[in-house]
This record gives C-alpha cells, structure tokens and sequence, in this order.
C-alpha cells in the first residue's frame, strides 16, 4: 500500500508440506502458458502414446494432467478475497470475516518471505476451503541483480517443482510495490531494467520446470504517492503477466474515491496491456468515511468489466482495516457483498 499508512504484514506461520495431486480440466481461454508447457498437458491427456513406447497410453503410465488455470483468469463473476490474521495455516480469521461479510471469500492472500519453501499445506488449506491461494512473495534477502544472474536458481527451481508437484492453481504476487521506493526491490535499491529481468527470469524457470499451474500477478502501487515514476518500464510483457493487481487503500487522507484512487494508475497501465486488474490489496482506514469507502470499493469494482475482483487486508496493524472496526462499516460490506457479482466457486468457474 502507499507508504503514508504501512500495515505490518502478518507474521509467517509454522512451514509445513503435504503433497497432494489433483486433476484439472481443460477448457477455453488464454494464460501466460508456453507452447512446451501447453504440449505437457495435452501429453498428459493421451493426445501422444505413453513413454513407454508401446504405443498404446495405460492408466498407470499417463501422468496426472497440469491443472489448467485459465477458466479462473477472467470469470464470469468477481473475486471477494480477504488477508487475514493467521491465514489460511488457522482459518478461524477467514471464518469470522465470512460471517462478517456474509459471503465466504473466494481468494485468500497470504505473505511468503523469499527463501520460504512452496507452502503447499496452505494452498491446499485455501483450496479446500473454497478459496484460491494469493501468494504475496517478497524478495527481502536479495536483489533483482543475483536474481536475473541466476544465483538463486536453485531456490527458484525448488519452489516451482514443489508447486507443480501439488498441482493445484495459485495466483503468485511477486515484488509488489515495486514502483514505490519503501522496499528493497522498491526504486531505492533496483531500476526497472532489474526488475522486469528478475521477474522473467523467474517465470522462465517456472516455465522450464513445467510449473504452469501460476496465476501471475505484477503488482504496482498505484501512482499518487510517486507520480514521476512510470510503470511502463517496469512491465515484463503480456506474456509473463495473467493479472494486474494494482495496491491501493482508502487511507484517511489522499484519495477517497474509486476514479481518484485507481483511475490514474488504470489509465496509465492501459497504454501498454488490457490485462485483467484485481484489486491486490486494499481495505478502508477506520472513521467516519469508512462505510462510504466500502461502498465505493464495491461499486466501483462492479461497474468495471475489467477488474475481475479485491482482497480486503483485514488487519488492525497501524490502522484499524477491518470490516468490523465499527458496526456501519460492517453492515455496509455485509450488504455490498451481497451482489451476485462478488463471489463463485473456484473449483467449479
């Protein structure tokens, strides 16, 4: 979020891992899938005989097919995604931001420092919940140079074989803010050219291992609190990127609306994709303004064909953000969310 108002992350739960596999269907759309990896799936669904060159493909040599993560890129209905306290290794936040809303969420983001393993037991723990893991992955530790010089490849090849290991879909965020300049990938330590280069490079490695069940997400700040630094150097292509999650709160000073919050980061980011947008990261700072900000964020999503949904920070870190910081806030989010455009099954898109 803009650097006048930082949440304190949430503090990273016990690792733990379960391998579990889980088939996907095939169906219409398009991701940031290369044609290698597109072949694997179509292998993986008998279009080619078995390796073991019999030419007839059995139950026991036909590997289980990559889940396909494309019906969940632009669904028909919008996300309701929340961050929450202790989420999802304990889904008693999740719960009780359900209750509060009226609706599960659907998109439940949590934070992974880098050197962190592939946290398969929490993306399973968001699945079967009903959610689709965010996973916000922060590079802290290192820099976009060894990143993009290949120092990290072990790491990074580690984590994306673990990820197509478990097999289930994941939308992965991973320096965000990188625009804003309070983070060490931030403008302060790393140019744009660092950036895009590491953020490829990563990808390609996840490419190269097969890992084609990512959602990729490249998150900016939106533009207000540094409005010289352009965002279009710091894109890696529309072959690299599935969503665009733009960051932006509702904070008790700076923009309060819809249009002046997110229009001029939107407006610039459309001169150079038409990728989908998703709200990656925002919520309404406690106080008078709060149920109208609630509103605004819900409207202003509906009414855009092009922002696919949100995810609430539901902390009280530094301001309170949560839906239950006074009883109209609630009721508000609890009517918002309401609308038959907020909320599907991810298993069923």
């Amino acid at each position: 979020m803009s650097f006048s108002v930082r949440p304190v992350r949430a503090l990273r739960p016990v690792r733990a891992l379960a391998a579990v596999l889980l088939a996907g269907a095939l169906l219409a759309g398009c991701s940031t899938f290369s044609e290698e990896g597109r072949a694997q799936y179509e292998r993986g669904q008998g279009a080619e005989p078995s390796a073991a060159g019999t030419g007839e493909a059995t139950d026991s040599a036909k590997p289980e097919p990559p889940y396909d993560v494309r019906p969940l890129l632009e669904p028909a209905k919008k996300y309701l995604g929340v961050a929450a306290e202790g989420a999802p290794a304990k889904m008693k936040s999740v719960e009780d931001f359900a209750k509060r809303a009226g609706k599960k969420p659907n998109l439940i983001e949590f934070y992974s420092a880098w050197g962190d393993q592939y946290e398969q037991d929490l993306v399973r723990k968001s699945w079967d919940y009903g959610a689709l893991a965010f996973i916000a992955w922060e590079p802290f530790e290192t820099s976009m140079k060894d990143i993009a010089g290949g120092k990290e490849d072990a790491y990074i090849r580690e984590y994306a074989r673990s990820v197509k290991e478990l097999n289930l879909p994941v939308a992965i965020s991973w320096a965000h803010e990188m625009n804003g300049f309070w983070y060490p990938w931030g403008t302060k330590k790393a140019t744009a050219a660092e950036f895009t280069a590491a953020y490829k490079h990563i990808h390609d490695l996840f490419d190269d291992e097969g890992a084609t069940q990512v959602i990729w997400v490249w998150s900016p700040n939106v533009t207000h609190p540094m409005p010289k630094v352009k965002l279009k150097p710091y894109w890696p292509g529309d072959d690299y990127v599935d969503w665009v999650g733009v960051i932006g709160y509702y904070a008790a000073t700076g923009p309060s609306t819809y249009p002046s919050l997110y229009g001029p980061t939107m407006t610039q980011i459309r001169t150079f994709t038409q990728k989908p947008f998703i709200i990656a990261e925002t919520a309404a700072q406690a106080g008078e303004r709060k149920p109208a900000d609630i509103k605004d964020l819900f409207q202003g999503t509906a009414k855009r064909h092009d922002v696919i949904g949100f995810v609430w920070f539901d902390f009280d870190k530094e301001a309170d953000w949560r839906v239950n910081s006074g009883p109209l806030s609630e009721k508000t989010f609890r009517e918002q969310a309401k609308s038959q455009s907020f909320g599907f099954d991810v298993t069923k898109p």
